[in-house]
């Protein structure tokens, strides 16, 4: 069977089972909407928080930038995974112990102050609508490539097919959604995974293979093979790192900490039936996402050794099938620079910033890009790093039943955590925004209407920022990680922890943590691009770990201000003591 019939069957038998999913679990009340009831099992929820938690950075990016950044990519890992550990220990047994709804519950309530939930919904929106901008651009690839259309057009099925299960399903239709998604992201994540390491090396256990010998006869592992190839090419090797160590250390700490403040991570946790229960599932979508997360790195190096087997040197005339499968989705180019109709890989950019296509074709049949700026360096091939995970399967020759696998996984992937993210927005605003503070007369059935109006327009707002993304997918994510830390998680942890901390130190905390991280973030990546670099960086840290210097202010704004003006009311010290206590 042809390789675009399995895909069509893959992607479309994956879809009918999601919305037959939210369609059976529909949600009668705003208890279902938004907590699914708080009756979930916890291995269940382990489950689904895994998939809401390993979006489309985890599984289209975060290896594209593993395989060209080597050491370097690991931050991402090391953020991310050691911020759920952080956020399994220190927040959500706490936050499940209060048991109200949403993150701005805990923060309008903890800080007795509808001033503080209107803050704590607007550093949400910031964060969700940041967040999903990566989704929805993981949508638009993933369609654009497999189904043959225009990433703008795979941008807008992404949206509809999430209205359908997000808007109708609520929590309840999200949860058991979600389920299905982790068996098939994780089956398509492992898959080809298992196939090319068994390639490459002879084991089929990435992680395993990773550490192993190439079998071409050379006796080289793995790595010391990529550093060869890299530094014959005029790269530094795979295994050196470029950024600076403080850098390294603020991406690090921001991913962990905005893990930590994620609102639609930390949600899932209110759908258990008690607090114990949070701890359980923390566990299980820990034991779920270590299946990825471990297998990634070996993902990313083999992905980058068979993208330089596959390419340099190559006549583009005989160029794989992949080249220009993907060449045909705007997703890779090349420019022949010394005329030899041969493609080069090497250090550079072969145009400037990413290719802007015309509708005429170069000597040997490539497509022309007109922002082809002469420049010195030798690198003719320009490769989008959010492919590389889809592309794999393709590079390595593999079954196209295995193709179609992955672009149904990367689906799931993306799709899962936007639903997530958008009920987030929705009950945000219906519950937080209309319900606790504006409208608190409103009828369930009113409050349940606005939550998925409020969805509605949310999907709306999250197809444009696919469209037109402010980076790759892993960026964007990070810069949605650093926000959370610079705004929601000092709150958070200050709310469980410090009785002394107030309201007015808790919302000057918020504004300010998210208004110098938003503005820091939003000079370099949107109103000033061309200074996004090291010497004009404050303290050396890049935007993506600008959010630790964001966190670190909040704190001491907030502490300051609490120091100087009235303590909580007694109350409040009672309800710190009763969601610290661990049983009654």
């Amino acid at each position: 069977m042809a390789t675009q019939t399995l895909i069509y069957i893959f992607v479309g038998l994956s879809f009918a089972l999601y919305i037959g999913i939210a369609i059976a679990s529909r949600a009668g009340s705003t208890s279902e909407f938004y907590v699914a009831g708080g009756g979930v099992n916890p291995v269940v929820n382990g489950m689904a928080t895994a998939a809401d938690w390993m979006s489309a950075a985890s599984f289209i990016s975060m290896a594209g930038i593993i395989a060209f950044s080597g050491y370097d990519g690991s931050v991402y890992l090391m953020g991310w995974t050691g911020g759920y550990v952080m956020l399994a220990l220190l927040l959500a047994p706490y936050l499940r112990k209060f048991g109200q709804f949403t993150v701005p519950d805990f923060i309008g309530t903890r800080y007795y102050s509808k001033a503080a939930r209107v803050v704590a919904v607007i550093c949400l929106i910031f964060i969700s609508f940041t967040y999903i901008a990566g989704q929805m651009r993981g949508v638009g690839i993933v369609f654009s490539r497999f189904l043959d259309v225009p990433i703008t057009l795979g941008v807008i099925i992404g949206m509809g097919i999430v209205f359908i299960y997000a808007v109708l399903g609520g929590m309840k239709g999200i949860t058991y959604t979600q389920v299905a998604q982790y068996c098939v992201l994780i089956f398509a994540y492992m898959v080809p995974a298992f196939f090319i390491s068994f390639l490459i090396t002879g084991n089929p256990v990435p992680q395993l293979g990773l550490g192993s010998t190439v079998n071409d006869g050379s006796g080289l592992y793995v790595l010391q093979k990529l550093d060869l190839v890299l530094q014959d090419m005029g790269f530094a090797a795979y295994t050196d790192g470029s950024k600076s160590m403080i850098d390294v250390f603020c991406i690090a700490a921001a991913l962990m900490i905005g893990t930590a403040g994620l609102p639609h991570v930390i949600v899932r946790f209110f759908t258990v039936p008690k607090a114990s229960d949070a701890r359980k599932s923390a566990g299980w979508a820990l034991v779920f996402i270590a299946l990825l997360y471990t297998t990634a790195p070996a993902v990313g190096a083999f992905a980058r050794l068979n993208f330089i087997d596959s390419v340099q040197d190559t006549d583009y005339a005989e160029a794989p099938a992949w080249f220009k499968n993907w060449e045909s989705n705007d997703l890779i180019a090349w420019r022949d620079k010394n005329g030899d109709g041969k493609m080069q890989l090497g250090k550079g950019d072969p145009f400037q910033g990413a290719p802007q296509f015309t509708t005429s074709t170069g000597r040997s049949g490539e497509r022309v890009v007109e922002n082809a700026a002469a420049n010195d360096n030798p690198n003719e091939v320009y490769v989008d790093r959010d492919i590389m995970v889809l592309a794999n399967p393709e590079i390595a020759n593999l079954p196209g039943w295995v193709i179609a696998l992955v672009a149904a996984g990367g689906l799931a992937a993306a799709l899962s955590t936007a639903a997530g993210l958008l009920l987030v927005i929705s009950s945000s605003i219906s519950h937080d925004l209309l319900k606790s503070t504006f409208r608190p007369q409103i009828t369930e059935k009113g409050e349940l209407l606005a939550a998925r109006l409020a969805a509605t327009a949310a999907i709306v707002v999250a197809g444009y920022l696919g469209i037109y993304p402010p980076g790759w997918v892993a960026q964007v994510v990070a810069f949605a990680f650093g926000l959370a830390a610079a705004s929601l998680f000092p709150a958070i942890f200050m709310g469980i922890f410090s009785k002394r901390m107030n309201r007015e130190g808790a919302i000057a905390g918020m504004v300010t943590g998210l208004t110098f991280t938003f503005l820091y973030i939003g000079w370099f990546k949107l109103w000033s691009p061309e200074s996004n670099v090291a010497a004009n960086w404050l303290f050396g840290i890049s935007p993506e770990g600008i959010g630790v210097i964001g966190m670190l202010l909040n704190f001491a704004v907030a502490i300051a201000v609490a120091r100087f003006t009235s303590a909580p009311p007694k109350e409040i010290g009672w309800l710190v003591d009763k969601i610290r206590v661990p049983r009654g």
